[in-house]
């Protein structure tokens, strides 16, 4: 289930809305927070992650980078290290893409003569 940023005006999302959101267990969140910096939850009292749109936007990075274009963690690392910007910029195009993508997928449905 994709979270819609767009139209959310919610501060914080949970581990597992953020996992299912990306479609990854919540075991390989947790363990990309220990192996990347940029990727730092808050966490309450009772040690439950509350992610940001920042966060989520970083785990996106890392998603991208690793899932998509195959780069070990240590490549993510050094790829983050030297262009965090340009690849940031890279994920963001991506994204809206794919929204642009879904609206036309809809608008074809809605006009679609059965």
């Amino acid at each position: 289930m994709k979270i819609d940023f767009e139209n959310s005006n919610r501060l914080y999302y949970s581990i597992k809305e953020v996992a299912a959101h990306f479609g990854v267990n919540e075991s390989l969140l947790r363990f990309w927070e220990t192996e990347f910096s940029i990727i730092s939850p808050r966490k309450t009292d009772g040690g439950s992650r509350q992610y940001t749109k920042e966060d989520i936007g970083n785990i996106a990075l890392v998603y991208h980078l690793v899932k998509d274009k195959g780069l070990t963690l240590e490549g993510a690392r050094q790829t983050l290290k030297h262009n965090k910007d340009e690849q940031t910029r890279k994920v963001q195009v991506i994204q809206k893409l794919e929204r642009i993508k879904k609206e036309l997928e809809d608008l074809e449905k809605e006009f679609d003569i059965e």
